[in-house]
């Protein structure tokens, strides 16, 4: 058995936390489920197949900037305040936000609403599958959906760009974590996204996302969840920036590290969908 997370309505909270508050008037649930696309897997078809009562889907890739060539930059403003609206979701909601894989594209979500200055939201400890596992109801209907009102305040100091990542990488007063699989951040494999350059950004530390997770995939207590950071090489005392393959699996870092009280990070949304396109780039292998 895995120890319950301490429930914390602005970072993570249990399927037995939900259970409880599923009905509250003022709680919104989100299926933010997203799959890389060599797994074949349609995550709004998986929604509509079965979600947790009430779940309204956050489409990843669609509420992105469009604007962009990189995969599923963050949304402008404007919106994320139209989806919002539409999908009923606004101000004086709890957002507790769940994939279809445990713990994986939720935490993606979770910092897209922290960069737009919503702090009411959660992590749903384990997502979908804790949930079934635990024989808990879910259906197959359409939320009820009422428009509210949202007001939101961008925190650019949540997100960096690859210019700022370049002078971290050289300047070495800020930590950047990686959180891609071993063998991709050491350049041993080619990397999923035809095009891409092998290694990763000189100066940055590998923390695999899988191993702020339990097997059974929630996260880890905020002890070990430190012990693993401390692992990888990451000085806690310093900021730090995390990165992966398309700004998904680095928001599990951001999470892990809010989770741990470390307050003083951002994520770069290009990652190395950016970084590994651009030949006058350094890479760094190993």
């Amino acid at each position: 058995m895995t120890p319950a997370p301490q429930d914390d309505p602005k970072t993570l909270v249990s399927t037995d936390w939900l259970a409880k508050h599923l009905k509250d008037p003022d709680l919104r649930v989100i299926d933010a489920s997203w799959h890389m696309p060599a797994t074949g897997r349609d995550a709004l078809a998986e929604y509509h197949a079965a979600h947790i009562p009430g779940a309204r889907f956050f489409d990843i890739d669609e509420i992105s900037d469009h604007r962009s060539e990189l995969p599923h930059m963050a949304p402008p403003v404007e919106k994320f305040i139209s989806r919002m609206r539409a999908m009923g979701v606004g101000d004086g909601h709890q957002v507790v936000v769940y994939d279809s894989t445990g713990l994986f594209s939720a935490a993606r979500v979770w910092w897209t609403f922290r960069l737009m200055g919503k702090t009411d939201v959660a992590v749903l400890d384990g997502g979908l599958p804790k949930w079934q596992a635990e024989g808990r109801e879910i259906e197959d209907m359409p939320p009820v959906v009422r428009d509210r009102h949202i007001t939101v305040q961008r925190q650019s100091g949540l997100v960096k760009d690859v210019t700022q990542v370049a002078s971290a990488s050289k300047l070495l007063e800020t930590e950047i974590v990686d959180a891609r699989a071993a063998a991709r951040f050491k350049g041993e494999v080619a990397e999923p996204r035809p095009g891409l350059r092998a290694g990763h950004i000189p100066n940055s530390k590998n923390l695999p996302f899988a191993e702020l997770l339990n097997p059974d995939g929630t996260m880890k207590t905020p002890p070990a969840l430190r012990t693993a950071f401390e692992a990888a090489g990451v000085d806690l005392s310093k900021p730090v920036i995390t990165t992966c393959g398309s700004g998904v699996t680095a928001a599990i870092l951001s999470l892990g590290l809010e989770r741990i009280g470390h307050r003083n990070h951002a994520l770069y949304d290009g990652s190395w969908s950016e970084w590994g396109m651009y030949d006058d780039l350094p890479i760094a292998k190993g």
